[in-house]
């Protein structure tokens, strides 16, 4: 039929460019429109995921940008008070749920846990798919409830506002997000199969690219914690279309309920957002200090042991909802236990540079300030682990620049990061060191510029969430807003010049940085459609510098 050979001139010019003296790679080996609508490869289905995921991003950074703006005078005199809970709740809804959340697991994951375990395709390519056109469809879902009017109860949707109170179009956004949580579960799903089950020859546990322990470690809180969240959005619709009583007090509900069950999904998604950043700073620090990763199997260990705390560590977010003193400092010591295995991947990665011939390129460049930032953020989360302090700092900008710490300089950094280390192997081009370390140099000065006052206005009592504030307030709120803009610029930039490059960039090898890892030594770049000419058989340790090669053979 005309509509299976479909061609377009775009896709066709956009596949010559990705062609590499006509090799026959994933990216050219069918110009039609329908190969990549109904594709069944990783590879092809990871890009489309970093196209939405990139608009999606655009749009939450749009809504930072109006609340920003908003904050820049004392006076509200940018956005009216509804308005602004609606920029500031979208804001949340968009970069939590459909950006940072599916970033890495779903693009550079999608994109490279066949080719570093040595697979040929995920354990369910079809499942893939429909995992990436749920995500499709939740974000149209959600993009129409803003559409209709927004909603306005914040990214947490607490109750009894947002099940009885809000007149905004709370249903719709429930609706979206319990169909993007059915794609994370199912992207954990096939991802916890396919490392178990379609490991190349020789590829044991502990021969693994950390990065694989970071998404498998993700994949078991997805799979684990994203039901809980789908539950407690469809108690939520129940009582808000049917009146019965499940949160909201005056129907015999309990509306602590619903924050206990909301925060045992929304703090293990902190980690989901973090861990496979924690993985791709493994693999750029080994790569780009040419030495041995220190404490291998700690650092593997580590990530496991983050994914389990982040499941007995919930109600530190509710200590002054009233619980038990006792509940409340049994929260408070095992939230204090979440920063060991943080603290002990920090130090690993120290202890690998020491000593080691870095390189700074780029995503080296971007795992620095990934380092800076997410020591801060952690450091300053146990003010907020800590009762007396906490009760001081709840539900300020302090939260906020903690939260940010984490998330942007964090989880942000960690995908910019891995997103510059894969792009040859990806496209098989190169982009500009030059433009690529400015990026990350304005990146990490905006970034501090817009959130280190954050800490100091919440130190001194300024509320979160409100459009108005004290005139005392307003230099370091300025200083905010200013470092929002630097900081847009330096994410807009990747934006120009790694497109750029896909088009005009000098063509890469098949290992342009000296990886050790299968993608690196047994892949072209870009690889071809079935990943290898031949199945690998690993005979080494994932990390093998000092001047040897990588013992990879193919039978």
């Amino acid at each position: 039929m005309a509509s299976v050979s479909l061609e377009s001139e775009t896709f066709k010019k956009f596949a010559d460019v990705a062609g590499r003296d006509n090799d026959v790679n994933y990216l050219n080996h069918d110009h039609s429109i329908t190969s990549w609508l109904f594709t069944l490869d990783h590879k092809r289905i990871g890009l489309l995921y970093l196209v939405t995921i990139t608009l999606m991003f655009l749009l939450g950074g749009a809504l930072a940008g109006a609340i920003r703006l908003e904050l820049l005078t004392p006076k509200g005199d940018f956005l009216t008070a509804d308005t602004y809970n609606k920029a500031f709740t979208a804001h949340g809804i968009i970069m939590l749920f459909f950006f940072l959340i599916p970033s890495i697991p779903a693009v550079l994951g999608n994109f490279l846990v066949p080719l570093m375990i040595g697979a040929k395709d995920v354990a369910f390519p079809r499942l893939n798919l429909f995992s990436y056109y749920l995500y499709f469809a939740g974000s149209v879902i959600a993009l129409t409830a803003l559409l209709l009017g927004g909603v306005d109860t914040g990214w947490t949707f607490y109750t009894p506002f947002s099940s009885t109170y809000s007149n905004s179009y709370v249903i719709v956004m429930a609706v979206g997000l319990f169909v993007v949580g059915f794609s994370s579960i199912l992207t954990g799903l096939n991802f916890i199969i396919t490392v178990h089950r379609m490991r190349c020859p020789g590829l044991t546990w502990f021969r693994l690219p950390l990065f694989i322990w970071g998404i498998y470690a993700t994949s078991v809180v997805q799979l684990l914690g994203t039901p809980v969240i789908a539950v407690t959005l469809g108690l939520l619709g129940v009582e808000r279309t049917l009146g019965v009583g499940i949160f909201d007090p005056r129907l015999g509900g309990d509306p602590i309920l619903f924050q206990h069950l909301f925060w045992f999904y929304s703090h293990p998604a902190v980690y989901i957002m973090i861990l496979p950043s924690l993985g791709v700073a493994s693999e750029v620090i080994a790569t780009f200090s040419r030495k041995n990763v220190f404490g291998y199997h700690i650092i593997a260990f580590s990530s496991i042991a983050i994914a389990v705390f982040g499941f007995i560590v919930w109600a530190h977010h509710m200590f002054t909802t009233g619980m038990s003193p006792y509940a409340a400092m049994v929260f408070s010591l095992l939230t204090f236990s979440v920063a060991i295995p943080s603290g002990i991947k920090v130090f690993s990665w120290l202890a690998t540079m020491y000593g080691g011939s870095i390189s700074f390129d780029t995503p080296m460049i971007y795992i620095f300030g990934f380092l800076g930032l997410f020591t801060i953020g952690g450091m300053t989360g146990l003010f907020l682990s800590t009762l007396g302090t906490d009760i001081h700092l709840h539900d300020t900008y302090f939260i906020v620049a903690h939260f940010h710490y984490i998330m942007v300089g964090g989880a942000v950094l960690g995908y910019m990061a891995g997103l510059h280390y894969w792009w040859p192997k990806i496209t098989g081009r190169l982009y500009s060191e030059f433009w690529g370390k400015l990026s990350a140099g304005i990146t990490f000065i905006g970034f501090n510029f817009t959130f280190f006052p954050q800490f100091i206005l919440g130190y001194l009592g300024m509320p979160r969430r409100y459009y108005e504030y004290p005139d005392e307030f307003q230099v370091l709120n300025v200083f905010s807003s200013a470092g929002a803009t630097i900081l847009a610029i330096g994410y807009l930039m990747p934006l120009v010049y790694m497109p750029y490059s896909f088009f005009f960039g000098e063509k890469a090898n098949s290992n342009p940085y000296g990886g050790s890892t299968l993608e690196w030594t047994n892949t072209t770049s870009p690889p071809s459609p079935h990943n290898f000419e031949k199945t690998p058989v690993v005979t080494e340790e994932p990390y093998h510098y000092h001047g040897k090669e990588a013992a990879v053979v193919s039978h």
